[in-house]
C-alpha cells in the first residue's frame, strides 16, 4: 500500500515539475519573440499559420522537457535535479533553434512577416516542424548514460547542423523551388517540406540515443544514420508517387495545378516520417 502511495506521490511531483518547466518554456518563447502577442494572434486574428507554428513549438517543448525523464529513475531528488538542469537547457536550445532555423532554413523570406502579417500557413507548418525536429534532437541528446551538459550541447549543435544540411539537400532534390512556392502561400509545399524535416530529425534522434562512449563512436553512428536519411528522401518521395499515389505525379498535385493538393502533400509527409520510423525499427 505504501509503495502505491509513493508512486502516486512521485507522479504528482513529476507532473508539477514538468508543468512548471512548460510554463517557463512559454515565458522564454515570449522573451525570444517580444513583438508577438500570442493572444491577439490566436483569439482576435484567428491566425491559423501562427497556431500551427505555436503548437509545433509546444510539441518540441514537450519532447525537450520529457527527455530528462525518459531514462531509468535514480531517485526522486536526483530525477528532479536532472529534470531542472536538462529541462531548462532544452528550453534554451529549443528557442535558439527556432530563431536559427528561421534565419537559415527559411532565409529567402521574412518568416515573421509571412506568419504574422500574411498568415502563410505553409510557413507556419515549417516553423512548427523545425521546433518538433529540435525537440526530437534534444530528446536523443539527453537520452542514454555517459553524457553530460557539454555532450548534450555538442549533440544539439551536430543535430542542428545536419537538419540545415538536410533541408538544403531536400530543396535541391525537388523539381521546383520550394521556397518560392512557400512564399506564394502554397501550403502543400510546406507540408511536404515539414515532413522531410521531422523524418530526418527522427533518424538523428535515434542515432543520439545510445549511451555515450566516445565522440568517435557517436560521430560514426550519427554519420551513418544521416547518410541513410539522405538516401532515403528520394526513395520515400518515389514511393509516395508510385505506391501511395498510383497514377498521379506528386509534383503536379503540389505545384502544377491552380489549387495545390494538401492531401497529396500529407501523403508525401507521411512517406518521409513513416519511412524514418520503419528505418529506426529495422536498424
Amino acid at each position: 500500500m505504501n509503495s502505491i502511495f509513493d508512486s502516486i506521490l512521485s507522479a504528482i511531483i513529476y507532473l508539477i515539475a514538468t508543468f512548471a518547466l512548460f510554463f517557463i518554456g512559454k515565458m522564454v518563447y515570449s522573451l525570444f519573440h517580444p513583438k508577438v502577442n500570442v493572444k491577439e494572434e490566436l483569439v482576435f486574428k484567428d491566425n491559423f499559420a501562427f497556431a500551427t507554428a505555436h503548437v509545433g513549438y509546444f510539441i518540441g517543448l514537450l519532447l525537450a522537457i520529457g527527455s530528462a525523464l525518459s531514462g531509468p529513475s535514480d531517485g526522486i531528488v536526483s530525477d528532479l535535479i536532472d529534470l531542472t538542469i536538462y529541462g531548462l537547457l532544452g528550453i534554451v536550445l529549443l528557442n535558439f533553434s527556432v530563431f536559427i532555423n528561421a534565419k537559415i532554413i527559411l532565409r529567402k523570406f521574412n518568416v515573421a512577416k509571412e506568419i504574422l502579417t500574411d498568415q502563410n500557413t505553409g510557413t507556419g507548418v515549417i516553423e512548427g516542424a523545425n521546433a518538433i525536429a529540435t525537440g526530437l534532437i534534444i530528446f536523443g541528446a539527453v537520452s542514454g548514460d555517459g553524457g553530460n551538459v557539454f555532450t548534450t550541447v555538442g549533440f544539439w549543435i551536430i543535430g542542428q547542423t545536419l537538419i540545415i544540411v538536410s533541408t538544403i539537400v531536400y530543396a535541391a532534390l525537388l523539381p521546383y523551388d520550394v521556397h518560392e512556392q512557400i512564399e506564394k502561400d502554397n501550403v502543400a509545399a510546406g507540408i511536404g517540406f515539414a515532413g522531410a524535416i521531422i523524418a530526418i530529425a527522427n533518424l538523428i534522434r535515434y542515432a543520439l540515443m545510445p549511451d555515450f562512449e566516445s565522440w568517435t563512436i557517436s560521430f560514426t553512428t550519427i554519420g551513418i544514420d544521416f547518410l541513410i536519411g539522405m538516401a532515403f528522401l528520394p526513395i520515400a518521395r518515389l514511393a509516395a508517387d508510385k505506391i501511395l499515389l498510383p497514377g498521379q505525379k506528386l509534383t503536379n498535385e503540389i505545384v502544377n495545378q491552380e489549387k495545390p493538393n494538401h492531401g497529396a502533400a500529407l501523403i508525401e509527409a507521411f512517406a518521409y516520417i513513416g519511412g524514418s520510423v520503419l528505418i529506426t525499427w529495422a536498424i
